[in-house]
């Protein structure tokens, strides 16, 4: 991975670091979120990492540190995340944590030519880990994601109707989650018990694989 990539001038300009994907390489689990949180764009590591420094510097900052917390504690739940683990560098067994683009923006999202550019990255991760269950965080990755990955028409992918399901899809099953600081008390604890039984089931077994 490309830890100098200028392959976007603009979010050049703004970032602090390229951040590429962060865990478990040999997971199951795979989440992709939308764009590193500042938390994540000062330490490196995508959708569990809250802001390192306290404070927010833009629009959506307090949203996205308690995005990465409530992730974070849905992890933990799962005994997916060490509790003890330090805040920047998380323990994380079975998952894989990545983005659809690298680098941020404070002030915007990523644009839809930012996201394309940055496509290559994630799919080469996805070759990489070669996982089981797709988890895509957000309206922007479910897009994505289910797109690309599913043969579901995109009017039926949309939140909150498929929350806490699972797709069956072209070579992965999906997961999808709301992100978490939209998500109410009774939509975490749905997500966190279907996907509790998710993990207990033969689901290695009942995914078809496509040639990629």
């Amino acid at each position: 991975m490309d830890e100098e990539c200028r392959n976007c001038p603009a979010l050049c300009e703004t970032r602090t670091q390229v951040v590429h994907g962060y865990g478990d390489v040999g997971a199951d689990f795979l989440f992709v979120g939308e764009r590193p949180s500042k938390g994540a764009d000062e330490v490196g590591v995508p959708l569990v990492t809250g802001e390192a420094s306290g404070g927010t510097d833009d629009a959506d900052g307090g949203e996205r540190a308690g995005a990465a917390a409530g992730l974070r504690r849905v992890l933990e739940r799962l005994a997916l995340c060490d509790a003890r683990s330090p805040v920047d560098r998380p323990k994380l067994e079975n998952v894989y944590l990545t983005n659809l683009t690298r680098c941020r923006d404070p002030e915007r999202p990523p644009t839809d030519e930012e996201i394309d550019t940055c496509e290559p990255y994630l799919n080469a991760e996805i070759r990489m880990i070669n996982p089981e269950v797709l988890i895509p965080v957000g309206e922007r990755a479910l897009a994505e994601i289910g797109t690309e990955y599913t043969t579901t028409s995109s009017s039926d992918l949309s939140f909150p109707d498929v929350h806490a399901t699972t797709i069956r899809g072209r070579g992965f099953a999906l997961v999808p989650m709301l992100e978490p600081h939209e998500q109410t008390d009774e939509q975490t604890q749905a997500w966190v018990e279907h996907f509790a039984e998710l993990m207990a089931s033969d689901y290695r077994q009942t995914k078809g694989r496509r040639q990629r």
